[in-house]
């Protein structure tokens, strides 16, 4: 009767192990995916910011000239 105790207490933990893990292993995948995204828009962002710039440089220019 022991022995059976002891394997369903040892089955039970393990489980409990590869839940965590797998959690563990979710919660990455998904904090990854938020980086990326992260990324991505700050890159469109700096892309909006630098061709504003441009703008502001050639009507500068375009001002100087007349």
């Amino acid at each position: 009767m022991k022995t059976i105790l002891a394997l369903a207490v040892t089955a039970a933990l393990a489980g409990c192990g590869l839940e965590t893990a797998s959690t563990a292993a979710t919660a990455a995948s998904i904090k990854k995916q938020e980086v990326q995204e992260g990324q991505k828009t700050m890159h469109q962002a700096q892309q909006k910011i630098d061709a504003a710039m441009q703008q502001v440089q050639t009507r500068a220019g375009e001002s100087t000239e007349q």
